[in-house]
């Protein structure tokens, strides 16, 4: 699960359902290469994946599926045991003013969320990874980071939460619609804020050690008419053997983070490569375009979530111990029902989503001309990280937030408008190198 999303009603309330960061890198090249040579055109050929590779993606695929169903199944127990609404009472007595109220409900009901969640996400975030050879994390910094990241949602949860319970008891009717124009500057709030506030809390971030890589970086961002940039390298190697790098902050906070693993595995010209598809993020206008459409999709899940709670809880007629909406009681109803608009909702976003990494790739293939280097790095992703280069339709409708690896490799190894006299789609953001002080 991730942060501030099951554990407590704020985050089904506004968190984005799409996620603006962690995105798996593209591949590499030189800025300002010169025409490529006959041995970069040879093309990569899609390589078929390890028998670990393939036990371990259809293992995840089940394990999704499990955890799909614990989301449905938790809430429900809760509401239906009547438990949410012991936990109301509990904590209106120890809360007495209703917004005192609302915070205990919420720090209760996240702790025992916790706490069922507790077998299922251990063993999906250290067991499996150990045993498939992914992870170096100790058993003492998983659980270190597990109960900070539980805490942390609980606090904001405890903190925010009565802010939509208030909009329900003045507005019942469209609490929905004005709920999710305030998560606008909420969503605004959290991708400004977690680089520098949240994510440190778990990870040593810092400059990059490699200061020849840095200045080509640099240099290369130039050219993509991004200045100022600001480029961390985060110690995640105590934690994973996996390769990745993301595209995260705004205005003075947007940083772009590489992980050492994949500092340690990729050569420089492949991780500028990486660089160039994280700039594409930028240049293309991402962030703000996923926060737009997520505030659509969070529109329509809190639609359907007044609609479909109101009817269950007038059809109950009390026996959950929860009469309206506006109860905070009923958070395990809206939990329900957002993971269900959530399961529905899902593989938009996700065609979404798809979408923008291709054109990242696009990006960082105009910008760089360096597609051979590009389709390696995706090999080496594919090899380090357990990667299914096709997988099936399932995965792809609900799970796939990118192309798959041998799409992309595909893809590099075709795409050279450059050599067949043809515009580029980007050139208007792209400086040619003998406009960039070196």
């Amino acid at each position: 699960m991730r942060l501030l999303r099951l554990a407590l009603l704020l985050a089904l309330f506004l968190t984005p359902p799409l996620q603006a960061a962690d995105l798996a890198p593209s591949g590499s090249s030189v800025s300002g290469r010169p025409t490529p040579v006959a041995k970069d055109l040879t093309p990569v050929p899609v390589p078929q994946p390890s028998a670990l590779a393939v036990r371990y993606h259809e293992s995840g695929n089940w394990l999704w599926a499990l955890g799909q169903l614990w989301a449905l199944l938790v809430p429900a127990a809760l509401l239906f045991s009547g438990a949410s609404a012991r936990f109301r009472d509990l904590a209106r007595q120890l809360g007495r003013r209703w917004i005192f109220t609302v915070g205990i409900y919420v720090l209760l009901f996240s702790l025992i969320v916790f706490l069922l969640d507790l077998p299922l996400h251990f063993y999906r975030g250290y067991v499996r990874q150990h045993a498939y050879g992914l992870s170096t994390q100790s058993f003492q910094k998983w659980l270190s980071d597990s109960v900070k990241e539980a805490g942390i949602s609980a606090v904001v949860g405890a903190l925010f939460t009565w802010i939509p319970f208030l909009i329900i008891q003045r507005s019942p009717r469209r609490w929905w619609l004005y709920t999710t124009i305030l998560t606008i500057p909420f969503l605004l709030g959290v991708v400004l804020l977690k680089p520098i506030w949240v994510d440190p809390l778990f990870n040593d971030f810092g400059p990059m050690k490699d200061k020849v890589l840095e200045r080509e970086i640099l240099a290369l961002a130039e050219r993509a008419g991004i200045s100022g940039s600001r480029i961390h390298e985060v110690n995640k190697s105590v934690d994973t053997k996996a390769l990745n790098a993301y595209v995260t902050g705004l205005l003075g906070t947007k940083r772009i983070v590489l992980w050492d693993t994949l500092l340690a595995r990729l050569d420089d010209r492949e991780v500028l490569v990486v660089m160039g598809h994280e700039m594409g993020h930028y240049v293309l206008g991402h962030v703000p375009r996923t926060i737009l459409l997520s505030s659509l999709i969070t529109l329509a899940s809190l639609f359907w979530a007044d609609r479909a709670g109101r009817w269950l809880l007038a059809r109950a007629k009390g026996r959950f111990g929860v009469s309206q909406l506006s109860d905070v009681a009923s958070v395990p109803l809206l939990l329900l029902l957002l993971q269900l608009a959530s399961l529905a909702l899902l593989p938009v976003a996700n065609v979404y989503s798809r979408h923008q990494e291709h054109e990242a790739d696009r990006f960082a293939l105009e910008l760089t001309r360096s597609n051979r280097d590009a389709a390696l790095a995706f090999v080496k992703l594919q090899k380090e990280n357990l990667g299914v280069p096709r997988p099936g339709l399932v995965y792809r409708i609900w799970r796939g937030s990118h192309p798959s690896i041998g799409e992309r490799i595909d893809f590099c190894n075709t795409y050279r408008p450059w050599m067949q006299g043809r515009s580029l789609r980007y050139s208007r953001w792209i400086r040619p190198e003998s406009a960039v002080r070196r």
